[in-house]
């Protein structure tokens, strides 16, 4: 595929089965995901990867958010809340492992940059052939979830990126207006 044919067409996929990716695709995601834009060579990127079990623990942090949040939830909403991570076989963190006071680095600027290398994942996921989808939502900045995950006060949950094999049908991608968005200065 070539560049921007994989560009134009990437797509979240929402259904995803096992396996996971294996090792030598993983190698080569992680390899695309380092080559994110780094101001200051900083690399304010870190990838905390779950698997198997580890999906369950990973849920069990989402089960506790929940439960620290309101401890009246119920539990279906606990039961669902565990079974988030299930939804994939791998669940990939990217954390911006922000270094505070850098000279022309801002944190936004290595937030940014994390941001850049969840990108580069879902885009070396879809040439591999693979399966990915980008989430966030409270989670990502729930104090137990950032507290289990280790994270350090300037720390930042970039996404929670969802890895596995297609398992549904592509849907129709959208035409845009490119002019709804482009603003020209001549």
């Amino acid at each position: 595929m070539d560049a921007m044919t994989l560009l134009h067409e990437r797509s979240s996929m929402g259904k995803l089965m096992g396996p996971a990716p294996s090792p030598e695709e993983l190698e080569a995601i992680y390899r695309a995901a380092l080559r994110a834009p780094d101001h200051k060579e900083l690399r304010p990127w870190r990838f905390i990867e779950f698997s198997g079990e580890g999906r369950e623990r990973l849920g069990e942090l989402f089960a506790e958010a929940d439960y620290r949040e309101d401890p009246h939830v119920g539990d279906a909403a606990l039961d669902a809340a565990r079974k988030k991570p299930l939804r994939a076989p791998m669940v990939i963190a990217v954390i911006a492992r922000v270094t505070p006071d850098v000279p022309k680095v801002p944190k936004m600027e290595q937030v940014i940059s994390a941001g850049c290398a969840a990108h580069a994942i879902l885009l070396a996921a879809h040439a591999l052939g693979l399966g990915a989808m980008w989430r966030s939502g409270k989670y990502a900045f729930d104090p137990v979830v950032r507290k289990g995950l280790g994270l350090e006060e300037e720390d930042e949950v970039v996404a929670f990126i969802y890895l596995g094999r297609l398992g549904g049908r592509h849907k129709p991608l959208p035409e845009h207006d490119i002019g709804s968005f482009v603003e020209r200065w001549r």
